[in-house]
């Protein structure tokens, strides 16, 4: 099938895919580029269309995925359908149209020992891409986003997970109902401060972890720093005032698989 006109209806439907509220209505959203695309299908997404630029031809990498597929419609479009669903200056010649799938907080609640990263109200998608594209990287269990995140499908947060969202498993839900939940299941629930009791060097990161990170101006919120075991602090040689959210995170996220897979002995 091939679609040539940036006004045709359903590509219309696509490009309004960049918009939260159109995502939230049609349980839908947007996948660019190469790369994206290419671990969506690996993942096995729910991936319900593929466009690609008919005068750039299908991208090599990607052919081998095709078929693997099942309902899958690949469609052929003009280099102006690319553009106008496009949400970067310099379109990328394939997309995908993804079903979102709602993992439930269960997914990662079962899983034994977990490792785990929660956000609440970080507010930068740049940064949520990145502390998820983080805790893929250090082995964590999954993310959960709380109230006043950045939106997981926004096309920034997209990019800047560079595939990881695709790799493990991202809830977005509410705090109050969550952590409590982690905390009878034995989690630990550790968030970083100025005012923190030890150091993430010293801290014993085995055992059911998880990560509270907050906004860069606020912190976490005083309704989730009630729910705290424990609080940690970063040391800083340095003159700098604080790191951003995202550093932080993979600070944590990387000492914390240190302790937990290359030093299991730490602290015995």
């Amino acid at each position: 099938m091939e679609i040539m006109s940036p006004q045709n209806t359903r590509v219309k439907e696509w490009a309004g895919l960049q918009e939260k509220k159109h995502r939230e209505k049609a349980h839908k959203y947007i996948v660019e580029g190469v790369h994206l695309v290419q671990e969506a299908l690996l993942a096995e997404a729910d991936v319900e269309i593929l466009a690609f630029d008919l005068d750039k031809g299908m991208p090599a990498e990607l052919k081998d995925h095709l078929q693997a597929v099942q309902g899958m419609e690949v469609v052929g479009v003009s280099a102006a359908v690319i553009a106008k669903c496009s949400s970067t200056n310099t379109p990328q010649p394939v997309f995908a149209i993804v079903r979102k799938e709602q993992h439930g907080a269960e997914a990662i609640l079962s899983v034994k020992d977990s490792f785990v990263v929660v956000l609440d109200g970080v507010q930068d998608p740049g940064n949520v891409g990145t502390i998820i594209r983080s805790a893929d990287a250090a082995g964590a269990d999954g993310v959960i986003l709380g109230q006043g995140c950045a939106d997981l499908y926004n096309p920034k947060t997209i990019r800047s997970t560079m595939g990881s969202m695709f790799h493990l498993p991202i809830i977005e839900g509410d705090l109050a109902e969550i952590l409590p939940q982690a905390r009878e299941r034995g989690a630990l629930l550790v968030s970083t401060s100025l005012q923190g009791e030890e150091s993430c060097y010293s801290h014993d990161f085995r055992g059911s972890q998880w990560l509270l990170i907050g906004s860069e101006g606020k912190g976490i919120s005083p309704q989730t720093a009630q729910l705290v075991d424990k609080s940690i602090i970063i040391p800083m040689a340095g003159r700098a005032e604080s790191l951003n959210a995202a550093m932080a995170a993979t600070i944590l996220l990387f000492e914390g698989m240190r302790q937990r897979i290359y030093s299991p002995k730490i602290n015995t």
